[in-house]
Parts: C-alpha cells; structure tokens; sequence
C-alpha cells in the first residue's frame, strides 16, 4: 500500500498554476524589479500573466514581449542619463519617452508573448484606468506620466496620468486577468510617513500636490496588498525615484534581487497552497 501511494503521490498530475506577477510604481526604484526578475529566473519561476504600473508597466511590458533581466539591463545602459534628468521638468512632454520606448517595443499589445496590462489614473475622474489595448508605447507613457514633472497623455478622449494615483501595485488586475497565484512587488513599501519627513520635503510635497490634477486613491496601496499572495518590499528608503546613477542603480538591482531571493520559501508555499486546493480554488 505504501509503494502504491507513493507512486500516486509522485506521478500523479499536479493542477496547473498560472502565475502572475504585479510590478509597482517607483521610478528610478524600477532597477529593483530587474534584481527581482534575476531571482525568479534562477528559481525557475515562469509567469502567465503580467501587469504593472509606472515604472513596474514598462518592466512588465519588457517581460510579457520575451526580455530577460539581462536584456533589460542593456536597454536601461542605453538610456542617456544626462538627456532623461534634462527632462524632469515641470510638465515635460512624453513624446521623447514614448519614442524611446518604442524602439524595444513597437506595436501594440496584440505583439506580446504573454497576457499583459498596465494601469494609469484618469485626470477628470481620478479613477484607475486599465490598458489592455491600442498602442503599446503610448499606453506606457500614460501609465508613467507623474505630475507635475510630465504632462497627461491623450488616449481615447481622455487624459491620463501615472497609475500610482489609483492603482499603485496592481496585483488585484493580474488576478482579473486569471492569474491563480500573484506575486506583487512594492517599490515604496519603506517610504517615510509625511510626519516623519522634515519640514521643507513636505512643503515640497504639500505643494506638488496642490498643482496635481489627480490624487492619490485611499486604497491606491492597499488593493494590491490585498489581492496579492505574497507581497515583496524591497527596502529602498534611501533611493529616490530619481536616483538614475550607475552607484544607485546597482544598489536597488541588488535589494531587489535578495528581497526575492529571501521570500522564495513564501511564494512556493503560496503555489503549494493553491495545488492543495485545486480546481476548486478558481
């Protein structure tokens, strides 16, 4: 009997998982979800389903078309760093972005090798924005355009904005895509609370809120926390969204590759619970 159920046990056909992963906004903090993605190729981790916002679309966008950690790290030494940091102005136009953007990624969605979706913030409505289609560029843009640093991006009649106003880590609309277990990745997990924050940052920050024309949601965190399995959060305090030099960069890759390393024993247990469960759980 107990060779007859070991045998059971070892070939019998374990229930598909379909993995998915929610890449979170934080500019510059992005090279965190390259050192993340080093880990999951290691590990043997392969996803069916990707969303992103911010920063975390264009890393998501780059996956879902077939780039590997590595492959992302060229494209990230080709971005001239003196040309982006002249860009950080007041209302900046995407359009050098989005043109840049579309050399690694032409098309539209249709052209990814996996199911994909990126979120950005309506300017009017101030609600979370989906993008599945339509130009696959421009939809990243939308979902990166920070006020006041960039101006909104005309789509369909609308203008949006960056997705961390509404949807900062969308792991709940990787779910809706079908993913059974999700993998959510938090860039700002360790960002300092406004009252600990000195004097001239929240002046500063008081008054970038005053000129934005979308606010952050109330549950523009949360939501993903809570549709999420396991959640990463790389502690990144002492980089910024524009740290863009080399030093920073490699740091933040390195966080984010041992943040994911360390939860490995978290993610497979998440896998395991789901095949425990079976069918039954989708």
């Amino acid at each position: 009997m107990r060779l007859l159920e070991f045998f059971r046990t070892k070939f019998s056909r374990r229930p598909p998982v379909a993995l998915g992963l929610a890449l979170g906004s934080g500019g510059a903090k992005g090279m965190a979800h390259l050192g993340a993605l080093k880990a999951f190729e290691e590990e043997g981790l392969v996803f069916s389903f990707v969303t992103g916002t911010s920063i975390g679309s264009i890393v998501g966008a780059l996956l879902a078309a077939g780039y590997s950690w590595a492959d992302m790290v060229s494209v990230v030494d080709h971005v001239d760093r003196v040309a982006f940091a002249k860009n950080l102005r007041p209302f900046a136009d995407m359009a050098p972005f989005e043109a840049f953007l579309e050399q690694y990624l032409e098309g539209d969605f249709s052209t990814l090798s996996l199911p994909f979706a990126c979120c950005a913030t309506d300017g009017e409505s101030n609600e979370c924005v989906v993008l599945r289609e339509g130009s696959l560029a421009r939809a990243l843009t939308a979902s990166s355009a920070i006020p006041p640093f960039f101006r909104g991006v005309e789509w369909e009649g609308r203008k949006l904005y960056d997705g961390a106003f509404s949807d900062a880590v969308p792991a709940d609309v990787c779910r809706q895509l079908g993913a059974d277990v999700v993998i959510g990745v938090d860039l700002s997990a360790f960002a300092p609370e406004e009252r600990e924050q000195g004097r001239v940052k929240r002046l500063v920050g008081s008054f970038v809120r005053s000129v934005a024309p979308v606010q952050t949601l109330a549950d523009a965190k949360t939501r993903g926390y809570r549709a999420a399995d396991v959640m990463l959060r790389p502690d990144l305090n002492d980089f910024r969204a524009t740290s863009i030099g080399r030093a920073a960069a490699d740091a933040m890759f390195e966080i984010g590759y041992r943040e994911a390393k360390q939860r490995m024993g978290e993610i497979r247990a998440a896998v395991a619970a789901f095949r425990r469960r079976g069918r039954h759980a989708r």
